[in-house]
């Protein structure tokens, strides 16, 4: 007989990424691995538009690490030509394509565990999470942190300013944005602007730990 509770079974390679969150030792925010990560996408409808790319690069300490890096492309079933003149990425060309489920299984093995990290996280996770759900499975589970809520935390906050482009920030921190609007692009210039923010934050409070980089220490993901 077929227990109606017996448990719904995932792909091996789903398991392989959440194993990573069983006996997590507490780690210091010296030697965490964080990822920092962008999408470039057909549009901002997390709901109906698809991701075009992923670019995510691993920061322990204060060294972004270029070696430990990933820049993939997703072959593009929709196709929107107005975003094409944000990303610059057509339908063909000679760039390899790898089917979205297969760039998101990389996506999974690369980050592990990690602390993810985006400029509006928000959004780049809500487009992996619907990528995931299209496969049948979970959401992420990873903490993770905005470059956009964490300049908030620091002296170089303009009270009552809501939002912080990736592009003001830039010009505020003296960042060169070479590559501006390729998620691999995205995803150095974004890990170059939370080591400044860390920095800044270091000054004010010399003791800082992991945990007062969160809002809410205790909560995973972000949709």
């Amino acid at each position: 007989m077929v227990s109606w509770f017996s448990r719904k079974k995932f792909p091996d390679y789903w398991y392989d990424y959440i194993n990573h969150f069983k006996n997590q030792n507490k780690t210091g925010l010296q030697n965490t691995r964080f990822v920092i990560f962008d999408t470039e996408t057909t549009g901002l409808d997390t709901l109906n538009d698809r991701v075009l790319s992923i670019g995510a690069i691993s920061l322990t300490g204060n060294t972004m690490h270029v070696a430990d890096s990933i820049d993939l492309y997703v072959k593009q079933n929709k196709f929107n030509k107005e975003s094409v003149e944000v990303h610059g990425l057509l339908k063909e060309g000679n760039l390899k394509k790898l089917e979205e489920e297969e760039a998101i299984i990389h996506f999974l093995k690369y980050i592990k565990n990690s602390v993810l990290i985006a400029h509006h996280a928000a959004f780049d996770i809500a487009m992996i999470n619907n990528a995931l759900k299209k496969m049948q499975l979970p959401k992420l589970k990873n903490k993770s942190l905005d470059t956009g809520i964490l300049i908030k935390k620091t002296k170089f906050h303009q009270q009552n300013k809501a939002h912080y482009s990736l592009d003001t920030l830039c010009e505020q921190f003296d960042i060169k944005m070479h590559d501006r609007h390729t998620a691999a692009g995205d995803a150095y210039i974004t890990g170059v602007l939370f080591l400044k923010i860390l920095s800044a934050l270091k000054k004010e409070k010399p003791n800082i730990k992991l945990d007062h980089l969160f809002f809410n220490s205790n909560r995973r993901g972000l949709l």
